[in-house]
């Protein structure tokens, strides 16, 4: 289901103050509102600049005999590992918050991630981990970038629009990457850095120079902030926000501040990235006196730290169920350690994916380490990356097989990453799969199916623009299988929403009438 759905579209509809009466709301326009801020997924890609050492990161606790002797320079004592509990893994030292969020049910680890004849460059691995493609043959666009094309047709034209106010997505850092580049047009906003953003809240601009050339840069700003399309309604919704938790004056926590300051002020923005840097570990990673500090640990640590931060600003605002995190970089390190204390590019590595929707625990086995392993063999890959993507688009953002197929280039098999609908009941997720409308496009005479479990339902059809148009159904069947007739005659060609809904329970259709 796209994000673009009936809710969004509808939460400045007025009018219709009896049509969810019954089921405890003061008005339509409300209910609308919160079902905005329920329904609203955002997904924050974390990026890990460099190529993370994963055997540091999730270390496989029935390999480290083997791992003392094929990478002493950096191996961690076992006494300052952070294990997980009902697992085999422990996590490094400084990711003890990533620890609470494990116990916590709310972080996903999944083993060994990589994708067939790794490619060791940085930048093509980039490419092709923000592209979705094989190493053999490049996309230029990003996996996501296909995804908000697919959702928003005509972009960028036709964009921001009544319906569509709110940047499809925003990335935090100097210059666009290819992750949002869409097939005809980047589909992101891109916010230089902290400066840029509170200068864009606050109307803030340092001092220009009284001559020629300040009068030009004052043009080029001025140019800028008219021609940022989306400035005002991202000023709009960070103004919202008072009060934030606090965060480390890191470059990813206040990155990740203004992500959540932005989804605690309403902004329907789906996808965010912020990156962090410095995971090119071929030296320095540990020191040489104790493993637990140096460049890794540092990193780390600004990534467990930011991350707490985050999510704990986001449970304060009430936003956390409708965000997942997901951490990914573009290749790990060898299985062997070098002699400057560091590693060198490698092949599989472990993602985490975090939030109070994701399937908790541990997926995949841990690598198998050889004692005699050399500087040659790396970490073979158990599951594809885009197998996450995969998961995501499906689990999460509700992406059909054959859109997910188009959007990813291919068909990967997706794995358990994000839960089903916690609220939902059995009885639920069975009147989900058997709420049709059909056909469609409409002819005049539609039949609606359903199955009601004795509970209050309506069903009802709006206009593109939130405008009822015709109601349905409404009231109390018995428990089963149940359909009725639609008379659409009157309707004018054009796109609709048909709503099933009940009071903890709401499926959206989008139907098409045709001229």
């Amino acid at each position: 289901m796209k994000r673009r759905s009936f809710i969004k579209h509808t939460a400045h509809a007025i009018g219709i103050p009896t049509l969810l009466g019954g089921f405890g709301f003061s008005s339509f326009a409300n209910q609308m509102a919160k079902s905005a801020a329920e329904s609203n997924k955002v997904l924050v890609l974390i990026y890990l600049q460099g190529g993370n050492d994963g055997l540091n990161t999730v270390v496989p606790l029935d390999q480290l005999s083997a791992l003392n002797r094929v990478r002493p320079h950096i191996i961690l004592p076992e006494n300052k590992l952070l294990p997980l509990s009902g697992t085999n893994v422990a996590l490094h030292p400084e990711l003890a918050g990533l620890q609470s969020l494990f116990n916590e049910d709310r972080l996903r680890i999944i083993q060994s991630v990589g994708y067939p004849e790794q490619n060791y460059s940085h930048f093509k691995s980039t490419d092709i981990w923000m592209s979705g493609s094989d190493s053999d043959n490049l996309i230029n666009s990003g996996w996501p970038g296909r995804f908000l094309d697919h959702q928003f047709p005509g972009y960028p034209e036709d964009y921001p629009n009544e319906n569509v106010s709110d940047p499809l997505s925003i990335e935090i850092g100097y210059g666009s990457t290819m992750l949002f580049q869409g097939p005809a047009a980047s589909m992101s906003m891109v916010l230089k850095d902290p400066t840029d953003f509170y200068g864009l809240v606050d109307n803030i601009e340092s001092e220009l120079p009284d001559t020629l050339v300040g009068d030009k840069l004052k043009h080029i700003r001025y140019t800028a902030r008219q021609s940022q399309l989306y400035g005002e309604v991202v000023k709009k919704a960070a103004e919202k926000v008072k009060y934030q938790k606090t965060y480390p004056e890191t470059d990813l926590a206040q990155h990740l501040k203004i992500v959540a300051r932005l989804i605690a002020g309403g902004l329907q923005t789906s996808m965010y990235l912020v990156k962090i840097d410095g995971f090119d570990t071929h030296d320095s990673q540990v020191e040489e006196m104790d493993h637990t500090s140096g460049e890794h640990a540092v990193l780390l640590k600004e990534l467990n730290d930011a991350i707490m931060a985050f999510m704990k600003d986001l449970e304060y605002h009430g936003v956390d169920d409708n965000v997942a995190g997901m951490t990914f970089s573009e290749f790990g390190r060898r299985i062997v350690s070098n002699a400057s204390l560091g590693t060198d590019h490698g092949a599989a590595a472990p993602m985490f994916v975090f939030g109070n929707s994701v399937v908790p625990g541990v997926l995949g086995n841990n690598p198998l380490i050889s004692s005699g392993a050399t500087y040659k063999d790396n970490l073979p890959w158990e599951f594809d990356f885009r197998s996450v993507y995969a998961s995501i688009l499906h689990q999460w953002f509700e992406l059909q097989e054959t859109d997910r197929n188009e959007v990813l280039l291919n068909n990967f098999e997706t794995i358990p990453v994000i839960k089903s609908k916690q609220l939902v009941s059995s009885e639920m997720q069975n009147a989900d799969s058997n709420f049709k409308v059909f056909p469609n496009p409409l002819n005049e005479v539609v039949n609606v199916s359903f199955i009601s479990n004795g509970i209050p339902i309506e069903i009802y059809a709006v206009a593109i623009n939130g405008k009822l148009v015709s109601r349905i159904y409404s009231g109390k069947t018995i428990t089963g299988k149940h359909s009725v007739q639609w008379d659409t005659s009157g309707l004018l060609p054009g796109n609709y929403f048909v709503i099933f809904r009940t009071k903890d329970f709401q499926k959206t259709v989008k139907v098409v009438k045709a001229n």
